[in-house]
């Protein structure tokens, strides 16, 4: 097979990987953008792998100021769901393309004032795990993690 190193997006970075177990060769995309809050640490903000895309844990960064503007649940739910629209938007996907989603609140008893922020952005009703933790980074209330296709 031929390796095409050219990208899909200026966002997007290649990377080839090869199995030899199957003999078959998949390309890795690595997906950032300015629109959304740059990763904290050594990871990307998603990769898209055959059609899929998988996002890094949003939270809810400002991306115009790199701060965390949001005090309460409701409006952190906001940020962290604007911060995924436009990952995958970078990444040829959207909202709507959503197939799962993975939710981290540090309090369960938000989970009301949660979910009714987050049904207006996932009108597709995605399948879905919520869990509570002991924290999060930079102490906020939520974090997501999405699944989505990119067809």
């Amino acid at each position: 097979m031929k390796k095409d190193k050219s990208t899909k997006m200026s966002c997007c970075k290649s990377v080839d990987i090869n199995s030899s177990s199957n003999n078959c060769e998949s390309k890795i995309n690595i997906i950032n953008t300015k629109a959304a809050p740059i990763a904290l640490g050594a990871y990307s903000q998603a990769v898209e792998v055959n059609g899929m895309i998988y996002t890094s844990g949003q939270i809810a960064i400002n991306p115009n100021n790199n701060q965390i503007d949001a005090s309460n649940v409701a409006e952190q739910t906001k940020q962290v769901c604007e911060n995924l629209s436009q990952v995958l938007a970078a990444a040829g996907s959207s909202m709507e393309k959503v197939i799962k989603a993975t939710c981290f609140l540090t309090n369960m008893q938000d989970f009301s004032i949660f979910n009714e922020v987050y049904a207006k952005y996932f009108i597709s009703k995605p399948a879905r795990s919520c869990v509570e933790v002991s924290a999060l980074p930079k102490g906020v209330l939520v974090e997501i993690e999405l699944i989505a296709i990119k067809i």
